[in-house]
């Protein structure tokens, strides 16, 4: 229901209006008291780098930073990721990733750029605090922080704003009349704006998720997705829609489509139902990294990268390099 309000013509946007202004009047006082000086935000040694977004939901930071790592790594520089950890529980912050950690604790953004990426990557709700839980342990040029572009207390040297092509801003309205986060005017302050999908303006850099082979969740075989048999797809992300117009893209024909809520935790005795051993069950690899313990012989999943289009590409990548000089 809230999706039709903010990605429809609907009015019923009207009735929480009362509460989108609210809320835009407290995050707005809250980036002017760092602004200002009011309050006190904590700036770095090492450049610190912001992948982020307006709205709420998925619009692809995770493979951006993914691609932002790997890329920057070819270059030389020494890279450790921070961030929230969203889902996740812990009593003790920050938490350095090793590869006991585990989804309950950290959630499964966190666990998925550690096993794609291998740096050094640390979770916490203070941003700061994991910062320099990462500089204690490892020597590193830069840190590339997986969202927190409303979290004010950390100053950064730059920052990047992933779009969903396809819903764009929707109503263009705060949260809960809207999906945003900040209104569309913050763009004019950050120094890069990539597109994820569809059309992207004279300003923007176009990026789009390409998928590789399946692979198998206990064996690791990796097999071309249009050759699984009686395919049942799920996905736990902002957007699932998303995946399900990848799959039929990419020529698969699903029997059945299950949506969960983003970050959602899993459990055998939740996701076996949902496929026989005679049909393969697809998910994303974000679902995956959850699934990995109870994990069934035909559970697959599919691993996407971001290809972002050049030049643009590049120069997004030298000036970023640049900061480490």
């Amino acid at each position: 229901m809230i999706n039709y309000i903010w990605f429809s013509q609907s009015h019923l946007y009207l009735l929480l209006l009362p509460l989108s202004w609210l809320y835009g009047l407290v995050t707005w006082l809250i980036r002017i008291s760092y602004l200002q000086g009011w309050r006190a935000s904590w700036r770095s040694p090492i450049p610190i780098v912001i992948v982020g977004n307006l709205t709420v939901g998925g619009n692809g930071k995770t493979p951006v930073v993914i691609w932002l790592v790997k890329q920057l790594r070819k270059r030389g520089l020494r890279i450790g990721v921070v961030t929230r950890g969203y889902g996740g529980k812990s009593s003790n912050y920050p938490i350095i990733l090793t590869m006991q950690t585990t989804t309950k604790q950290v959630g499964d953004e966190p666990i998925l750029i550690f096993q794609r990426t291998g740096v050094p990557v640390a979770v916490s709700p203070n941003r700061s605090a994991a910062v320099q839980s990462l500089l204690n342990m490892h020597s590193l040029d830069l840190v590339i922080m997986d969202d927190g572009l409303q979290h004010y207390a950390l100053q950064r040297d730059f920052e990047l704003v992933v779009i969903d092509a396809l819903h764009r801003f929707g109503n263009g309205w705060w949260l809960p009349a809207g999906p945003m986060r900040e209104r569309e005017g913050r763009l004019t302050s950050v120094n890069a704006i990539i597109i994820n999908g569809g059309y992207a303006r004279s300003e923007e850099i176009s990026m789009q998720l390409q998928a590789s082979k399946a692979v198998n969740l206990v064996t690791g075989e990796q097999r071309p997705v249009q050759e699984l048999i009686q395919v049942i797809a799920m996905a736990g992300i902002g957007y699932p829609l998303r995946f399900f117009l990848m799959l039929k893209q990419l020529g698969v024909t699903t029997q059945k489509e299950y949506q969960f809520a983003d970050h959602q935790n899993y459990s055998l005795k939740q996701l076996l139902p949902l496929a026989s051993k005679q049909q393969s069950l697809l998910m994303t690899e974000k679902d995956a990294v959850k699934c990995r313990t109870f994990a069934k012989s035909y559970w697959w999943y599919l691993p996407v990268d971001a290809q972002l289009a050049s030049p643009q590409a590049e120069k997004l990548l030298m000036t970023i390099s640049l900061l480490c000089n």
